[in-house]
């Protein structure tokens, strides 16, 4: 059974969410407060971290930029804040995804099994590639281990699973859809910006240019390709 934290002061939707998820495999401890949670959640890790933004204390925001470094399973945000300027911060301090209140209890299901399978989605099948190596970029499944010209790179469960799909299909052009799918369990709707925030950090910790990618490169309206070329200096 699979343990979540989830960090929500509305003790009636909590109830009803967590008793959801109760019913199918899920084992839910909610934390009320913000300014606890961070404490709770490393005394006793679970395997997902749900946080709602608004709470007391310190905001879920806050709470997903200082966890990040400290917990390396999926940490998702559930909220009523719609904006997308709020989701794009909200990918860009760490979360693996960003889902709304009004979100269908299934769907909701669904895509928190999704960030837990994607722990192990992209790690090889038996005898297949554990490794990858592209010049100054050394990639490791075993150990989830990066290492960018010998230095270790941190990177969140949902980045290390985008960089490894981009890598064991090297030079092969992967659409939105075939990472969405793939990582999260979903179809692409044409509005989820998630996968561009998560190759944004990824070109960012991975030394890649910004406005000229020549790592992780852009195909417009294709997709995005690791360039295996890309890595030598």
């Amino acid at each position: 059974m699979s343990r979540i934290i989830f960090v929500e002061d509305d003790a009636e939707l909590a109830s009803l969410i967590a008793e959801f998820l109760g019913r199918n495999g899920f084992a839910v401890k909610i934390e009320p407060r913000g300014d606890s949670a961070q404490a709770a959640i490393l005394a006793d890790p679970p395997e997902l971290v749900m946080l709602d933004i608004m709470l007391p204390g310190k905001d879920g925001l806050t709470i997903c930029r200082e966890l990040r470094p400290q917990f390396a399973g999926p940490i998702v945000m559930l909220t009523s804040l719609d904006s997308d300027m709020n989701q794009i911060l909200g990918l860009e301090l760490g979360a693996d995804d960003y889902i709304l209140k009004t979100t269908p209890p299934p769907v909701l299901l669904a895509r928190l099994r999704a960030q837990l399978r994607s722990r192990g989605a992209q790690s090889p099948a038996p005898g297949g590639d554990k490794r990858f190596a592209f010049g100054v970029l050394a990639i490791d499944a075993t150990s989830r281990d990066v290492r960018l010209k010998g230095e270790t790179v941190t990177l969140s469960t949902a980045e290390f699973d985008l960089l490894w799909m981009l890598a064991s299909r090297a030079g092969e052009v992967l659409s939105r859809d075939d990472l969405l799918k793939t990582l999260r369990g979903v179809e692409y709707d044409g509005l989820d910006r998630s996968i561009d925030v998560a190759i944004s950090r990824l070109r960012k910790k991975l030394g890649d240019n910004p406005t000229e990618p020549f790592r992780i490169k852009t195909v417009r309206h294709k997709g995005y390709l690791l360039s295996p070329s890309g890595w030598q200096e």
